[in-house]
């Protein structure tokens, strides 16, 4: 699954936010991690916020960044999990116009490599949201970089191929 290094490299305006009721950003290694990443790769961090574990304070936020002409993408991290504060999901499901079930499938099989059937118990999901990419990670460092290293890096990248999400970006508010 090559680089076509024939074509040209368009940085993505991506905002992070990580999901916790215990993190300050001095604490926030996940998020570091995701901002590390997308920088490393030549992206523009376009925000970055800690949110509480509330999915009406979640979905507040998202329709923020999604109505910001400044983000293409959301990445989140945190509140995946199955316990009772975990509601990052739900909060997606909320803002979407189109989930990308794909995203927390290929998700669950790379991380299914590292931690085993653990894996079951994260709700990694992924949708469109009026023409937003978000992707739904969990708050472990490992989880961020099995979902960037796996995944992110090259359907984030323009040269991706056979196919790439940022190719799809102007078709993604199309009637």
């Amino acid at each position: 699954m090559p680089i076509d290094e024939s074509r040209t490299f368009i940085p993505v305006r991506i905002a992070v936010l990580t999901v916790s009721d215990t993190r300050g950003l001095a604490e926030d290694r996940s998020g570091d991690t995701l901002v590390e990443r997308l920088e490393s790769a030549g992206h523009i961090l376009a925000a970055r916020y800690i949110e509480r574990d509330d999915k009406s304070a979640i979905v507040a936020r998202l329709h923020a960044w999604i109505d910001d002409p400044d983000i293409d993408v959301i990445l989140t991290t945190g509140g995946t999990g199955v316990t009772g504060r975990d509601v990052t999901p739900e909060a997606l499901a909320q803002v979407q116009d189109k989930e990308i079930p794909g995203f927390g499938e290929l998700f669950r099989w790379l991380s299914f490599q590292s931690i085993g059937t653990s894996t079951i118990q994260s709700r990694a999901t992924a949708c469109v949201a009026r023409g937003t990419y978000i992707f739904a990670l969990p708050g472990s460092t490992g989880a961020v970089k099995d979902a960037w290293d796996g995944i992110l890096i090259t359907q984030l990248d323009s040269r991706f191929r056979p196919c790439n999400f940022v190719e799809l970006m102007p078709r993604l508010t199309e009637r």
